[in-house]
Order: structure tokens, then sequence, then C-alpha cells
């Protein structure tokens, strides 16, 4: 059985764990932050705790056996409602998967520490750090070159179809995925054409939205990201999907 000075030195080492991933969610602003991150450490730790020595005055007894991983197995499972909690679906995207993946695996880190493996869950807590806050600017680098983006068109009827599209666009057309043409209900003698691209840069876009302003049959263009957001000329709509 644990001394009193452990068990509550294992519950402080949980919670400062937890508040080292929770600060990161935190200065995101996200749902489950600072406080949630702790919370879930320090009982996840107790849950362990209890799971490993809460049961010792009785395994003395006859025809007595236990498993001590298995109350601990349930906060692995049972962590998934909090996480759930921290999922949003915005439109089309999704968001929260970050901090709900962070939520699990502080629940980890807990486990670790209520069952005395301080140097794994130390470890564990700077490769998760690492994770949070070190790759993320290469994650945003990559997403914005993979990005979907649209550009809705208002053209004269008929105007714009797929062949004359790929003539406007050259070598670029590889880069087209969507492409949908209905009459405008707003005004019949034109075309609303929406038009999607995958896998292109800023700069690219923006070439590719000049080709098409520069079309004699486009009067009007808008832009899109994939999630919804729209803009005006060159303006570019940034969507985060953490």
């Amino acid at each position: 059985m644990l001394g009193n000075s452990e068990l509550i030195m294992r519950l402080i080492l949980a919670a400062i764990l937890g508040s080292v991933i929770g600060f990161e969610r935190e200065r995101q602003s996200w749902a489950a932050g600072l406080r949630t991150h702790m919370l879930v450490c320090v009982s996840s730790a107790l849950v362990m705790i209890v799971s490993a020595f809460g049961f010792a005055d009785v395994l003395g007894r006859p025809n007595v056996v236990l498993d001590p991983s298995r109350i601990a197995a349930q906060v692995v499972s049972g962590i998934g409602f909090l996480g759930a909690g921290a999922i949003l679906l915005r439109g089309e995207v999704i968001r929260g998967l970050t901090t709900a993946a962070s939520v699990w695996a502080v629940a980890a880190i807990g486990l670790a520490v209520g069952a005395g493996l301080n140097t794994a869950a130390i470890a564990a807590t700077v490769i998760i750090l690492a994770i949070l806050a070190g790759m993320k600017p290469i994650e945003r680098h990559y997403i914005s070159m993979r990005l979907r983006r649209r550009v809705t068109l208002r053209v004269e009827h008929g105007a714009l179809m797929l062949d004359s599209l790929r003539s406007i666009l050259g070598r670029s057309s590889e880069r087209v995925k969507q492409f949908i043409v209905q009459q405008s209900e707003e005004e019949p003698e034109y075309d609303d054409v929406v038009i999607g691209f995958s896998r292109v840069s800023n700069d690219e876009f923006i070439k590719l939205c000049d080709l098409l302003r520069r079309a004699s049959c486009v009067r009007d263009l808008r832009e899109e990201i994939e999630n919804g957001e729209s803009g005006n000329g060159s303006e570019d709509a940034r969507a985060d999907g953490r």
C-alpha cells in the first residue's frame, strides 16, 4: 500500500503534467482547457491508484482474486464522452479532434502517474506538448497547400463549359476537382458556375482566379475556402481544423 506522502505526490505530479498540456489548449481557446486537462489527469491517476492499491485489504482472503487493470481500463473507454463534448461540427468542418485526443492522452498520463511510471508520464507529456505546439506551424504550412478552394462564377448562359474552362486555365485545369453549372434563378440569362480546386497554394489560387476574371464570359467571381467562408478579390478565408 502506498504511503500518504507518495499518494499525494503522485496526484500533484498528475495535476502538474495535466496543466502543461491544458495550458497549450487554453492558449488556443478550446473548450477543453487548463482545468479540464488537470481534472482528467488527476482523476485518472486516482482511479489507477484505487485500481492498483485500493483492494489490498481483501486480497488475503480465500478465493479472492483481483485484476488491478480492470478499473483502469474503464478510463480508456469512458474518457470518450469528454472527447465527444470537445468535438464540434461547424458546417462541413469538424473541429476539436486534436483537443479530444489531448484529453484522451492526458487520461493515459494520469494512469501512468497513478501506476508509478513517472518517467514514462513525464516523457509522454513532453512529447505530447511538442506535438501540439511544435508541429502546428508545419501542419499549417502543409494544410495551406492542400485545402480545397472554390470559386463561384456568374457567367453568360451556356458560355462556360468544361472544354472552354480547360482553354481558359490551360495546364492548371488539372487542379479542377468540381465543376457545377446551373442556371441562375435571379437572372435566367446567366449561369452560376461552381469550380472546386484541390491542392493549390494561395499564390496559385490567386492566379487561377485572375485567369477566370479575364475570361470575357465571366461577369462576377467569388472566392471561398471549403469551410464555406467567402471573400472577394484576393482575400483568403482560412480554416483551421483543430
